[in-house]
């Protein structure tokens, strides 16, 4: 074997060993950083009830009839009724959206043509209430019933007449509950540290968590209850 020979021989040598030396050293030492790492995962909840500030009012109404010009006569006629009657509680025109009346003719539904069917003609329209002013949908919905005693046939909750309450002012309450939840989850993970009789440190990783917003209860669906979770993680020492 030459002496070039041996000389590559013994770099070769020299430098696998290197190798294998710097990835046991590396390898010891992601071994003692993990074990000395130590982690507490906090959570921290903000909670806020508060009132809607949008209500969507849908209000159905349907009648029947063997004449079709009848039938749409009738219906314009409580149109115009359930109209002066929203803008006696003080709604205004811009609030109030009213639908084309969706008629049915039952004959062109049924086989075998007029069968037993009593009146033809069915039509069902709705008049959507969009307002900021809640108090004024609640009071107007107690005089609704009045309407009725005149002879127009109202839908139910059932018939997608239920009224919808909003929140939309989430953006301007989100830093304050967002502070509050840091802080409650920086609370739990001091007094874990000082259970643990260990010093916290700075924060790992943190996540927001998604805001949610549900009715306080069924029945109350004006009042509405905020609620964000933070999840928190920080570093432990001795």
């Amino acid at each position: 074997m030459s002496n070039e020979q041996k000389a590559a021989l013994i770099l070769g040598a020299l430098i696998s060993l290197g190798m294998i030396l710097s990835g046991w050293i590396l390898g010891n030492s992601a071994l003692r950083f993990k074990e000395y790492e130590r982690v507490v995962s906090v959570k921290g909840l903000s909670e806020r009830e508060v009132r809607a500030d949008v209500a969507v009012w849908p209000i159905r109404f349907s009648t029947a009839s063997q004449d079709l010009t009848e039938l749409y006569a009738v219906m314009e006629a409580h149109t115009q009724q359930i109209q002066q009657f929203l803008q006696a509680y003080g709604f205004q025109p811009a609030e109030i959206t009213t639908a084309a009346p969706v008629v049915t003719d039952k004959y062109a539904q049924q086989y075998g043509g007029e069968g037993n069917v009593a009146l033809r003609y069915t039509a069902h329209q709705t008049i959507t209430i969009y307002t900021h002013d809640i108090e004024k949908v609640r009071s107007a919905q107690g005089g609704l019933a009045a309407l009725g005693k005149k002879g127009i046939a109202f839908g139910g909750e059932e018939y997608g007449q239920k009224t919808e309450y909003l929140f939309t002012k989430l953006n301007d309450i989100k830093p304050a509950m967002i502070e509050e939840a840091t802080r409650k989850a920086r609370d739990v993970a001091e007094k874990f540290a000082a259970d643990s009789k260990s010093r916290l440190g700075k924060i790992k990783s943190a996540n927001q968590g998604q805001f949610s917003i549900e009715d306080r209860d069924s029945n109350t669906p004006y009042l509405k209850k905020v609620r964000v979770v933070s999840t928190v993680d920080y570093y432990l020492s001795d």
